[in-house]
């Protein structure tokens, strides 16, 4: 279970799950590491775990990206023996993580989390959709 106080957030990264073909599960963490929100079926201690290991892994390709002079980091994919971990930045700060099987089509899976964070930042920060994505796939 996720913060009670953004059941709209949770419910929008319950629906990217479901319907994004190969994704298991989200979750979307602060920019100082706390849990915002998770898709439904992910028990609240490794929602937890996930918001962790999301704030981390952040943390080292931000500071990566500021080091190589590449400016900030956008999206970070991990391919792992049995899927794929994708984080991307939100407008705000916030940053959603996804879990994804390894038959993913990570470009597809991309596509969609940028969706998602435009979808998410409105939630985030009230505003209204304007503009393009920044990123539409990875």
């Amino acid at each position: 279970m996720a913060n009670p106080e953004t059941p709209d957030l949770n419910w929008l990264v319950t629906a990217f799950c479901d319907r994004v073909a190969g994704v298991s599960h989200a979750v979307i963490v602060s920019p100082d590491g706390w849990l915002i929100a998770a898709s439904e079926h992910l028990p609240q201690e490794r929602a937890d775990e996930l918001a962790a290991i999301t704030s981390g892994l952040a943390g080292i390709t931000t500071g990566a990206a500021q080091v190589l002079e590449c400016a900030g980091m956008r999206q970070t994919v991990v391919e792992m023996a049995r899927g794929y971990f994708l984080v991307k930045t939100l407008k705000d700060g916030s940053v959603l993580a996804v879990l994804a099987a390894r038959d993913a089509d990570v470009g597809v899976v991309g596509y969609e989390m940028a969706r998602l964070a435009r979808r998410s930042g409105e939630s985030l920060t009230g505003d209204s959709p304007t503009g393009e994505l920044q990123d539409s796939a990875i």
